[in-house]
């Protein structure tokens, strides 16, 4: 008896060691973790040009045209127009020149040392000051050094970019006694490459904070309805934010070294799929835990045997979607094929707090443990009557009948899927079909810079202005890289192209205003000229996209080997990439999944069911966001990404549910047959996949509080194909499908003559 007591009190020591330690490691992670967590915004990338391939078009032009300037330029416009909208007056004039001759002393605040660096030190010349031709407008060029544009400064680890943008915007606001625009009776805007570049990196700076505290409010309150417990909800939410830690620190150091490439979306999206995959592995394991707390005294026992019967589900759920979102490294854009290393880190973060640190929370109090579900306390004294509530009679399969009281809603919804099995399928199929059928009818094409931001922003505003007064002026040229013998043919292609204002010879005298000719001998650099062809609509315009399409066309139509780059070619061969890979990557990502499946399931039919009815499922989510994208939200369009991006989260975590479904009714077909395993699993599933499954929505829609065109839409697709795969396919579709199918779903592995067998053993 002593040695009894000494054996399991130093049982009870190690496992509370182990508790500790575990614990103790995953705060160190979160201490190191969370201060990465907070860095990542510097060492984003967010320039599309950084996104191409070698091979694209208009990064083997960048290539060439670079050795036809000193340095390449990130141009700043500073649009001014009077108040009342009339002809500028000379006083008025003579301001925005006093502002200009101001702008190259404007401080760079929060750059390092004793004295700030100025916009001067960041340009390649003085700005320009050029009046629009109806006399109602002026406009400031500030020609930033696009070499040093990127880099990052200050305290803050702002972007020189950004900090000159700011400047400018402050000198604007000064009083005209400062060199600034204030009672002049003068509005501004800072507007051109360099303007879009500040607001987008200004709009991702709600990554850090706002969209990690909406999303975890979110779960927070769906997870006090789901426990109606104070400590339980606390718990899961802490594991989920030190998987967020770890995952931060790999993705931060991958970044820095250069390893991958992180933009502000692949960085929101981390922070959403790492909280949404915690909680989903939390609710699982938390509801199996509990399940079995009623059959055994101890919760440590009952925690290995939670941990036991939720990992294979779990792990095949994370497999699924890592092994999907992985399929991205095929994109030929980097931005898309660093998203799937920084996901497939996400999750696999997730899947290690969940089997690591979410036990040694739900085991802290050792014998009391139970604590944690107060006031609604599982006790083992209630095993027998919760098992009575759910056996089948011992010819459930025989009749097709089986009790599954004592779950609910989910009983109900169990018994009316085996009473009306075909019918159900059938309609939800053909209600899932009819909202497909309008996924062509979705704009996929492509999107401007001013149409991504969903709020007013100023170089939206300014670019407004711009096209109103000054026609033809293009921020950034089309650059035409061609032989100097097709120079005239290429001049004349240009010039006769629809779209284009204008075409100019780059000389050895450079010209004096944007959109003048330069003057002199062609410049010619190993027998190649560079010819800059200007836009009618502004470079970061989907029309200058447009135009570029017609223009390569046309210029290659007269010299096969000239090169057409610039802003709005990049722009162009993205979304060409973006089209390539949705092609490519899609059937990778449904072969690789049902591999996946058929050896979960040791069922080539039931994976073939599963992928089946979970791509119906997106398609009827990308049906219905193309019939709101389109008729009342009125969004201008959609980037190719989208789709993508839509389909790798929706095909790989929609088959999660039916994933974590199958797993227990094979669990149950083994024992009850297939049947009354499919309804039982059903019943007992339901209520925490369905937590689960409206937990990943919100926490996917908490990406809509960042103003930008491809998260909303992002949000809304994989947020409402969530809800439609959790409360349509997984209630409806799937169980009523195997009910109707019967053994014959595991075909053709053993498990379906092993359910036959029972089932006629049951009958007999």
């Amino acid at each position: 008896m002593i040695l009894s007591m000494l054996s399991n009190r130093w049982t009870g020591v190690v496992r509370g060691l182990v508790i500790l330690a575990a614990i103790g490691v995953w705060l160190a992670v979160g201490a190191f973790g969370g201060q990465a967590q907070g860095n990542l915004s510097s060492v984003q990338t967010n320039e599309a040009s950084a996104f191409l391939p070698e091979s694209a078009e208009s990064t083997r032009a960048a290539e060439l045209a670079a050795e036809f300037t000193d340095s390449e330029t990130l141009p700043a416009l500073v649009v001014v127009e009077g108040a009342d909208g009339g002809t500028l007056t000379e006083d008025q004039l003579a301001a925005v020149g006093t502002y200009a001759e101001a702008v190259p002393d404007a401080p760079l605040e929060g750059t390092s040392g004793d004295e700030p660096a100025t916009v001067g030190e960041v340009s390649v010349a003085d700005p320009v000051v050029v009046p629009s031709e109806d006399g109602e407008a002026a406009l400031v060029v500030v020609s930033l050094d696009a070499d040093l544009a990127g880099e990052d400064v200050g305290a803050e680890e702002s972007s020189v970019a950004g900090l000159s943008i700011q400047a400018l915007r402050d000198l604007a606001a000064a009083p005209a006694s400062d060199g600034g625009l204030a009672g002049t009776d003068l509005d501004a805007w800072v507007t051109g490459p360099a303007g879009f570049v500040a607001d987008l990196t200004n709009a991702f700076g709600a990554i850090d904070t706002v969209l990690l505290l909406v999303a975890l409010g979110a779960v927070l309150v769906i997870l006090g309805l789901v426990y109606r417990s104070p400590a339980l909800p606390v718990l899961v939410i802490v594991n989920a934010v030190l998987a967020l830690c770890l995952a931060g620190l790999a993705v931060y150091h991958l970044a820095a070294s250069g390893t991958l490439t992180l933009n502000g979306q692949s960085q929101g999206i981390l922070s959403i799929l790492v909280v949404g995959a915690s909680v989903d592995y939390a609710l699982l394991i938390v509801a199996r835990y509990r399940e079995e707390l009623t059959t055994v005294e101890s919760p440590w026992t009952a925690m290995r045997r939670a941990v036991k019967a939720s990992w294979e589900p779990i792990a095949a759920s994370a497999g699924t979607v890592v092994a999907g979102l992985l399929c991205l490294l095929l994109s030929d854009l980097s931005s898309n094929r660093s998203l799937g290393p920084v996901a497939a880190i996400g999750i696999v973060a997730a899947f290690l707090a969940a089997f690591t640190l979410l036990p040694a929370l739900l085991l802290i109090g050792g014998r009391r443990a139970r604590w944690v579900f107060w006031p609604r306390v599982p006790h083992a004294a209630t095993a027998d009557v919760s098992q009575d509530a759910v056996a089948p009679s011992p010819t459930a399969d025989a009749d097709d009948s089986v009790d599954v009281a004592g779950h609910g809603v989910w009983s109900r919804v169990a018994s009316f899927v085996g009473r009306h099995d075909r019918a159900t399928w059938i309609v939800t199929a053909v209600l899932l079909a009819v909202a497909a059928a309008f996924v062509p009818t979705l704009d996929a094409d492509g999107t401007g810079d001013s149409e991504v931001f969903l709020t007013q922003v100023d170089s939206v505003d300014g670019e407004e202005v711009l096209t109103a007064h000054f026609e033809g002026v293009s921020a950034q040229p089309v650059i035409v890289v061609a032989p100097a013998d097709d120079l005239d043919a290429v001049l004349e292609a240009a010039e006769t192209t629809d779209g284009v204002s204008a075409a100019t010879t780059v000389t050895d005298q450079p010209a004096a205003a944007p959109g003048a000719r330069a003057q002199g001998d062609p410049l010619v650099i190993d027998d190649q000229v560079r010819v800059d062809v200007t836009t009618e609509a502004p470079s970061d315009s989907q029309a200058a996209v447009e135009t570029v399409e017609a223009l390569r066309t046309s210029v290659h139509d007269v010299s096969p080997e000239a090169l057409v780059g610039g802003a709005a070619a990049e722009r162009l061969d993205t979304q060409l990439a973006g089209q390539r890979d949705l092609r490519v990557i899609v059937p990778v990502v449904l072969a690789v999944i049902l591999v996946i499946l058929v050896l979960l399931l040791r069922s080539v039919l039931a994976a073939v069911l599963l992928m089946a009815a979970n791509v119906l499922s997106f398609g009827a989510a990308l049906g219905v966001a193309a019939i709101l994208f389109n008729h009342v939200f009125q969004f201008p369009g959609a980037d190719p990404a989208v789709p993508l991006y839509a389909f790798c989260f929706l095909v790989a975590l929609g088959v999660d549910y039916s994933i974590f479904l199958m797993t227990r009714v094979r669990e149950e077909s083994l024992v009850h047959g297939t049947r009354a395993g499919v309804l039982r699993g059903l019943a007992v599933t339901g209520s925490v996949i369905t937590s689960a499954g409206v937990v990943l929505a919100a926490t996917f829609a908490a990406l809509g509080v960042i103003p930008l065109l491809f998260l909303a839409q992002l949000a809304f697709i994989v947020a409402f194909g969530v809800l439609v795969d959790t409360l349509v396919v997984r209630s409806l579709l799937v169980p009523a499908l195997v009910h109707d199918i019967g053994d014959r779903v595991w075909w053709p592995s053993r498990l379906a003559r092993g359910a036959a067998r029972h089932r006629d053993t049951a009958a007999s």
